[in-house]
């Protein structure tokens, strides 16, 4: 599983140059500040719409800005994919149609979304038709590892995954990097902000020897992760929440 460490990482670039290097990053067209060490330095980069953050600020998406933004990118060698424009909370016919209105040159570099408040069906038919689709905590279902998203991913995965437990395309866990979660998922992928935007938020992540730089805060959160792997099946048998739930201090 590849492990992208969302971005943009506080300090100077000398920092970012030693947190960056030899990893996997996600860059948001919203903060895209940090593209050019991660795109010299990281094994590989996808890009974020920023769409969350847009929801969240109530403002309005710039589509052309983002689709250049992908333009200046997508011959990188290093660059991997780009996330579809998408609605966080709209309606599956709204998605649906933003997936149509993507320029015909970046379509083959886009991976859609589907949100968790949306219908299983919906989700099938983008996995039955993408190498690659994204998953995002939504509507009822805003908080990866809480109870009632297990219930819902549980379904999810049951849908799409044959009688081995193989999902038919590539999955990519948004906001799903705690291996609380990803090692349960037979995910590809999975991002997260922890290491780059919310390490000092939690003190007790370091014990009682705290590493004094920020960026050393952020190695150590990154290799916990990058220590483990996603589950190589889905298991539609003896699922239980047992040891999933996170507590409300963990970072996702």
């Amino acid at each position: 599983m590849i492990h992208y460490h969302g971005s943009p990482l506080g300090g100077n670039n000398q920092d970012k140059v030693r947190f960056y290097h030899g990893r996997h990053a996600l860059v948001p067209f919203s903060y895209p500040d940090d593209i050019g060490v991660v795109a010299d330095v990281c094994k590989s980069f996808v890009l974020d719409n920023g769409a969350f953050t847009v929801w969240k600020k109530g403002e309005v998406f710039d589509f052309d800005g983002y689709y250049d933004f992908v333009k200046e990118w997508y011959l990188h060698p290093g660059f991997e994919w780009a996330l579809a424009p998408d609605i966080i909370d709209g309606s599956e016919e709204e998605n649906d149609e933003l997936l149509e209105r993507i320029p015909d040159d970046l379509k083959k570099y886009m991976v859609p979304v589907w949100h968790m408040h949306e219908s299983l069906e919906r989700f099938e038919r983008l996995c039955n038709t993408n190498k690659c689709v994204a998953i995002g905590s939504s509507g009822e279902y805003p908080s990866p590892g809480a109870k009632v998203w297990w219930v819902r991913i549980a379904d999810a995965m049951n849908k799409i995954c044959d009688n081995q437990g193989r999902p038919p395309c590539k999955l990519h866990g948004l906001r799903m990097l705690n291996p609380k979660i990803f090692t349960k998922l037979p995910l590809s992928s999975a991002d997260s902000t922890n290491a780059a935007r919310k390490v000092c938020l939690n003190q007790n992540l370091f014990g009682t020897y705290k590493p004094p730089k920020g960026w050393q805060r952020a190695v150590v959160v990154a290799d916990r992760a990058e220590a483990f792997n996603s589950a190589p099946a889905w298991s539609k048998s003896g699922f239980s929440y047992e040891g999933m739930l996170l507590d409300d201090f963990e970072l996702v």
